[in-house]
């Protein structure tokens, strides 16, 4: 939509009219008269319409110019549509597993069997596009751990690279440590006061230069707070040549580690033994870590003034040409 920013600027528009009308007619019965034989010796334009043709030209384009730099100067706006801009949203950053152990499938999403790192793309992925308000970062992490994304609210990029990974992309190995590091370095500095990392894993911490405990020790000083979660069915059943058995898929996963990691940054740890228990993981995240509602609207503006400027000062060129010749 169109905005004029200052209307009353539209009150100088009959202002050349109001001259022509009154305030020359005064100066010219002020004037001293002059006596002629015959008023055919001169040329006489005392209106547009007996005026030539050039004269009628160079009024109306000179009126046209007038009213569009009285346009110009009221500072029309296009306004677009309302842009939400968080104010007070969280610093959340993602931490996920590519380690090779999330190539295990004992996950079924929509009916389908699927590994454990395409059903928590699924769930996480819905579960960015909630954090309205919220920055969001992405750390993958196998036997090394490093930023994918750096913190921004534009959620969609992030959903997207989060789908755009595979496993073993940083290697076979866990480097739960290092993961937390990282993102205690890029989140330590920020002004933000709620800073949360989500980190998910199958595992234990086989790699990596600094532990997990003592990486969470770094995170407490620097007000992160850390919910853990370990997603791996805890029975599945195999087929063999003799037969089926049942064996544990998720018999690494490291609780302790991981639940201290969560209780001392003041976080939750979760478990996700199937794709419905991971829903309701991000759902119960959702509610400790509520989505903030405080955000302001803005439209972004154009300025649209140089289009009826431009407008005057051609159509005041051309009344000046006109005028020259003359």
């Amino acid at each position: 939509m169109i905005e004029i920013a200052w209307p009353w600027v539209l009150l100088a528009l009959p202002l050349p009219w109001i001259y022509r009308r009154w305030l020359s007619r005064t100066k010219a019965s002020a004037s001293t008269a002059l006596r002629v034989p015959s008023i055919n010796d001169f040329s006489v334009v005392s209106s547009p319409s007996n005026a030539s043709p050039t004269s009628r030209s160079i009024y109306w384009l000179a009126l046209l110019a007038w009213a569009l730099f009285l346009v110009a100067a009221t500072r029309p706006l296009w306004l677009g549509d309302a842009i939400e801009v968080p104010v007070n949203g969280r610093d959340l950053m993602l931490a996920v597993d590519l380690s090779k152990s999330m190539q295990e499938v004992d996950f079924v999403v929509d009916g389908q069997r699927v590994d454990r790192l395409q059903a928590t793309k699924k769930v996480v992925g819905e579960f960015i596009e909630r954090r309205v308000g919220d920055r969001i970062g992405l750390v993958l992490f196998g036997t090394q751990a490093y930023l994918h994304v750096p913190l921004t609210f534009d959620r969609q990029t992030v959903k997207q690279l989060l789908d755009e990974t595979v496993i073993g992309l940083a290697g076979p190995s866990t480097a739960i440590g290092d993961a937390i590091g990282l993102a205690v370095k890029r989140l330590r500095d920020n002004e933000s006061p709620q800073k949360v990392l989500i980190l998910v894993t199958d595992g234990a911490n086989t790699a990596g230069v600094i532990e997990p405990e003592r990486a969470a020790e770094l995170a407490a000083e620097a007000g992160l707070t850390i919910h853990t979660v370990g997603i791996g069915a805890d029975e599945i059943m195999v087929r063999r040549l003799f037969g089926s058995f049942r064996f544990n898929p998720s018999k690494d996963i490291d609780e302790k580690t991981l639940r201290a990691v969560a209780q001392s940054t003041g976080g939750r740890y979760f478990r996700a033994r199937d794709a419905t228990e991971l829903e309701s993981i991000y759902a119960e995240i959702d509610k400790l870590e509520p989505i903030e509602q405080s955000g302001e609207h803005f439209r972004p503006e154009t300025s649209l003034y140089p289009w009826p400027l431009a407008g005057a000062m051609l159509f005041a060129g051309i009344a000046m040409v006109l005028l020259t010749r003359r």
